[in-house]
């Protein structure tokens, strides 16, 4: 199969099933791209993850882009975004026209109630897979507890503290963050 539908088609389920936004999508990217088509490496969906956080635009969207890119060149990246974002598009529309007849129904507000629950339970399994990611390079410690990351552990806590404690913007640490990369990981 061509690799341009196939991207396509992967991104279209990943579209299919992004209820409830970017970070709650990103491990079944994850999955998709790194585990099961072995497309990209752990390392460089990390990258990736990181620079669609820094785009404008949302990140599942980004991401798909950026794999796509990386995967399939401009037609890859161009069918990989568009794989994303039809099933939201066209799923839009018709819960827009649902809402609109069923506004006041007790059990449709129940029924999105559960879904944000659902939501945050993804934010967070997403949350996990960064942290994962950049504490150890991969999904999880495999095994050796002790291949932690000490210097992306630290730079963690210091980027937590200040901006807890001096409440700077997440930009400005975003660019310390950059920086401090660059001096450690070069």
């Amino acid at each position: 199969m061509n690799i341009v539908w196939k991207l396509f088609g992967v991104f279209l389920k990943i579209g299919l099933l992004s209820i409830g936004g970017g970070y709650a999508i990103i491990p079944l990217i994850q999955e998709q791209v790194v585990d099961q088509n072995n497309w990209i490496s752990g390392k460089m969906f990390t990258d990736i993850i990181t620079i669609s956080q820094m785009t404008p635009g949302p990140l599942a969207v980004n991401t798909s882009t950026f794999v796509g890119l990386q995967v399939g060149g401009i037609p890859g990246a161009l069918t990989a975004t568009l794989g994303c974002i039809l099933c939201g598009v066209i799923l839009s529309l018709a819960l827009y026209r649902f809402f609109q007849t069923h506004q006041s129904s007790a059990y449709v507000s129940e029924v999105l109630n559960g879904l944000k629950s659902a939501s945050l339970g993804l934010i967070i399994s997403a949350a996990f897979t960064i942290l994962l990611l950049a504490l150890y390079g991969s999904s999880g410690p495999e095994g050796n507890i002790f291949s932690l990351n000490r210097t992306a552990l630290l730079l963690f806590l210091a980027m937590l503290l200040l901006l807890r404690k001096r409440k700077l913007n997440p930009v400005v640490l975003m660019l310390i963050s950059g920086i401090t990369g660059l001096l450690f990981y070069q």
